[in-house]
């Protein structure tokens, strides 16, 4: 997955309560065999009932930061809505809290999740209808153009996988050297184990 060490850009105002990954992206979506074009059927429900909906408006087209309200990805665990998020060009979800399964699809597929409390939500969204918003990383913390200066929380090892843009294939590969060493080890010290698996004793 790509790093992420700053996202910077427009940051769509969507701000909705309990918005669950049937909404993010619908059942029919779902049979897909690829990540590509979900975007399209991102929030599908929303773009149908509203023709000025935030998502369609050309100001926020390919905004890189989606503004949410609390509980944000509750309801199945598919991970098609964190495919669907990315497909549309969101890096980074601000929001006062998210579903556990969200946030953690979100991660692994590359999607940094903010959380913030409600009064400064409502200030980024208040922002975002006209200017530019800032995820800082690294510093941790969501900047505007008018000194706002928001700082959030992150789990250590999620702030490094996300720096480096290691996911679970990435990290496991980047200890290449130390798995190779223990199958040596293991193939030497009993080799009734590598029989039959290529593992040279």
């Amino acid at each position: 997955m790509d790093a992420i060490a700053r996202v910077e850009g427009r940051a769509i105002p969507f701000g909705r309560k309990n918005v669950d990954t049937d909404l993010i992206i619908p059942a029919r979506w779902l049979k897909t065999v690829s990540r590509e074009g979900l975007g399209e059927g991102a929030f599908e429900a929303v773009r149908a009932k509203d023709a000025d909906n935030v998502f369609d408006r050309p100001e926020f087209a390919g905004a890189p930061i989606l503004i949410a309200g609390d509980n944000f990805g509750c309801g199945s665990s598919r991970e098609h809505a964190a495919w669907a998020l990315l497909d549309m060009g969101v890096r980074a979800v601000i929001a006062p809290g998210f579903s556990d399964i969200f946030a953690g699809n979100a991660f692994k597929n590359g999607i940094l999740t903010v959380e913030l409390p409600q009064e400064q939500v409502d200030r980024l969204l208040e922002v975002a209808a006209t200017d530019p918003l800032t995820v800082d990383l690294e510093n941790q913390t969501v900047t505007t153009p008018f000194q706002d200066r928001f700082r959030f929380a992150i789990d250590a090892f999620r702030k490094q996988c996300l720096l480096e843009g290691l996911d679970e294939v990435g990290l496991t590969l980047s200890r290449a050297v130390a798995i190779a060493d223990y199958e040596g080890r293991l193939a030497a010290d009993r080799p009734w184990l590598a029989r039959g698996t290529g593992i040279a004793a």
